[in-house]
């Protein structure tokens, strides 16, 4: 809907923000009988979670923003009867080095006995394999355990900490900086690394930061789904977003793009929200406003003193090409490698070289990253005649670029930026990237970069953060309230990324918002 027209004057429940947790959040309250309506400021939902044609006349649709799924939980795909699936990588991570003068790499994934040999072929023996093994059956019991917990009320952490059941896991976990157990268990500098990186994605941090927030973004790494898996979303991430907003509709809910909020009044019982479109200003009256984006925005909108942001410290890179490029290390198919996460730069030396030029307001020298494949696992979201001529996708997620360091000169930097990481990907191709590289319609690469800054104009995520804060423990806290969504408004909830168990496509906060509401109506 694109204006005013066809708005009723009131709403049990209005949403403001149609990205994916507010579609949620809509989906669940319009499907127990409540009258919803969603206010969206672009003029399409999806907020992050869409798949966009970035390059001009060409038939590729991309998961722009975010791009793969592990935190969604089933019950909400079977609660909302989504037309939805993910597809499972064959291969968990390839990570390429230069050992002794010669291309070598580790490849997990594939299945044990592969594993194992890749293990022994860069290490020299079993150490490492089997401490990669009892590390992650560790992590894979402590899933199986707090991710059940996500979409319930919140646990205490002497509740959580009872239900992990595991001193050591929780030590290692919730207790001391992450770096303590990846030196302990780990003596190779790249397993040390790769098990790192999931400390480090959106999140700029030491492995041994006394803050532990490191901690908090491994976790949520490690525990979706209750496996730890990142599956690959099929027909991309709008595909999730497309069928939540099918799901809200059908049940009722109205969901009104080119709407935005501009102002929330509250008096504890009922809310007028006005909102701005092309056309002038309106307003509309609930009982209860579910406000699906940023803690910041959300005191913005109330009238309250705005936290400080976190600062976002990620580059994401969109890339087609024409063929994927040959490795160095002619012992791994191209095919294999790229089709699950390939870091580059990412040993643990590395990581905490790069850390420490940001930190000193430089950008790093070898920057890390990590790349994938969607078309690989999922070659729907190419066109046929792309399929046809082995055409593929690649998806580039730069670490510990904090939004500092692009203050000075936004457009400068990230090409800069971009240059010095994609040389480091080179240095482990047997060609050049740049001429694996597709062209659009105008003759232009199909290559597009995204900054912090770039996220915070476009997406409005405050400091271009990612999860809209700092990543939270998943048990209460001072003010975290019985479901993590509630504010110091009794009848406005936070539905979005920043709410406590947000952050990534999970549809939690959504979730959670939607069930404080019905159980405050006793629905």
């Amino acid at each position: 809907m694109p204006a005013h027209e066809g708005l009723h004057r009131s709403y049990d429940a209005v949403i403001v923000g149609g990205g994916h947790n507010g579609l949620v959040a809509a989906a669940y309250l319009a499907r127990a009988g409540r009258s919803v309506l969603v206010l969206e400021r672009l003029g399409n939902t999806g907020g992050a979670a869409v798949s966009t044609r970035p390059f001009t006349g060409v038939d590729a649709r991309l998961s722009r923003y975010s791009y793969l799924v592990s935190l969604l939980p089933r019950k909400i795909v079977r609660d909302l009867g989504l037309d939805f699936r993910v597809r499972t990588r064959n291969v968990s991570s390839y990570t390429p080095v230069e050992r002794d003068g010669r291309p070598t790499g580790l490849l997990v994934g594939g299945g044990e006995r592969r594993t194992r040999e890749a293990f022994a072929r860069l290490t020299g023996g079993e150490r490492e394999y089997q401490a990669w093994q009892r590390f992650y059956d560790m992590t894979g019991r402590v899933a199986q355990r707090i991710f059940p917990t996500l979409t319930e009320p919140l646990p205490t952490r002497d509740e959580l900490r009872l239900r992990v059941d595991d001193e050591e896991a929780w030590r290692v976990l919730f207790e001391e900086p992450i770096g303590v157990a990846v030196e302990d268990r780990f003596a190779d500098d790249l397993v040390r690394g790769v098990v790192l990186t999931d400390a480090l994605i959106g999140t700029f941090a030491d492995a041994h930061d006394p803050s532990l927030k490191q901690n908090r973004c491994f976790l949520y790494h490690v525990i979706g789904g209750g496996t730890g898996a990142w599956d690959v979303p099929v027909g991309g991430m709008g595909a999730l977003t497309d069928a939540l907003a099918t799901a809200a509709r059908d049940a009722g809910a109205v969901l009104a793009t080119g709407h935005e909020v501009v102002g929330i009044s509250v008096d504890g019982s009922s809310a007028e929200i006005t909102y701005r479109t092309a056309e002038g200003e309106g307003t509309v009256a609930a009982r209860h406003v579910l406000v699906n984006a940023s803690p910041q925005q959300l005191a913005v909108l109330t009238g309250d003193q705005p936290p400080t942001p976190a600062e976002g410290a990620q580059l994401k890179v969109n890339m087609l090409l024409k063929r994927l490029p040959r490795l160095r290390d002619n012992e791994v198919d191209p095919r294999e490698a790229f089709s699950g996460t390939f870091h580059v730069a990412e040993g643990y030396q590395e990581l905490a070289t790069a850390h420490a030029e940001a930190a000193a307001g430089r950008l790093p020298t070898a920057p890390p990253s990590e790349i994938y494949c969607h078309s690989l696992t999922d070659p729907t979201i190419l066109g046929p005649d792309l399929v046809e001529q082995g055409y593929q996708t690649l998806t580039l997620f730069g670490l510990h670029t904090p939004a500092r360091l692009f203050d000075r000169d936004n457009d400068a930097v990230r090409e800069e930026l971009l240059k010095s990481t994609l040389a480091q990907l080179d240095a482990h191709l047997a060609e050049p990237l740049a001429d694996c590289l597709a062209t659009d319609a105008d003759g232009r690469p199909c290559i597009e970069a995204k900054t912090p800054l770039d996220l915070e104009r476009d997406l409005r995520l405050p400091g271009g953060n990612i999860f809209h804060r700092e990543l939270s423990w998943p048990y209460t806290q001072e003010g975290t309230g019985r479901w993590g969504v509630e504010t110091r408004h009794t009848n406005v909830l936070l539905c979005g990324a920043g709410a406590v168990r947000g952050g990534g496509v999970s549809g939690v906060p959504g979730h959670n918002a939607a069930m404080a509401v019905l159980e405050e109506l006793g629905a």
